[in-house]
């Protein structure tokens, strides 16, 4: 499966990303999806899920992903104020498993909140849904937890109108906003989107 390609200038066990340039803020997440559809049915005796550990000491997170991922990144506009996203992606089993990063130019909650809830509309967005976040804890690598989101949508998406959903997890530490999140057609198995998502931890 090919999805969308970020760039992150980051510590990659058994995989060096290459680098992609995306313009469009939207446009990464269509991307994933659209190549999930175009990707069709795993072969039955082809592992779906080869986990493996990626640290990112650029951006400060380490995460387990189910394939080699891939990366690239995109600038963007929150607040009339210009910025870049950085994402890491990876594909199993018709699901895209993907880490963006928005680098901020400062630690200001007020833009912390701002970029939050822009990565959080956008997401619901692009399957015509609410954002309906809620607190949940993200781990610190170091132990801890530091408070964040969470939110679970469902809607269409595409041309075709695919029923698609998204689970996604946000989160700000210090000048970096995160979004971790799986996109799929079929919702992965509970085991394979906890093992995903409690492995996120930050640095």
């Amino acid at each position: 499966m090919k999805s969308v390609l970020f760039l992150v200038t980051a510590t990659v066990r058994r995989f060096v990303a290459p680098r992609v340039l995306l313009t469009s803020p939207a446009a990464a997440l269509r991307a994933a999806v659209c190549a999930s559809v175009a990707s069709g049915a795993l072969v039955a005796c082809t592992p779906a899920y080869d986990w493996r550990t990626i640290q990112n000491n650029d951006d400060g997170y380490e995460v387990t992903l189910p394939a080699k991922p891939r990366a690239a990144e995109r600038k963007i506009q929150i607040g009339g104020q210009p910025m870049t996203m950085r994402m890491q992606t990876a594909e199993a089993n018709d699901a895209v498993f993907a880490v963006g990063t928005v680098v901020l130019p400062s630690a200001d909650p007020a833009l912390q909140r701002a970029a939050l809830d822009y990565l959080e509309s956008g997401l619901a967005r692009n399957v015509n849904a609410h954002p309906d976040a809620r607190a949940t804890q993200i781990e610190l690598a170091a132990g801890g937890r530091v408070l964040g989101s969470e939110m679970r949508v469902t809607g269409q998406s595409g041309e075709k109108r695919e029923a698609r959903t998204i689970q996604a997890r946000f989160v700000a530490r210090g000048a970096h906003v995160y979004q971790v999140a799986i996109v799929s057609d079929k919702t992965p198995p509970a085991e394979q989107a906890d093992q995903f998502f409690t492995s996120f931890k930050l640095f």
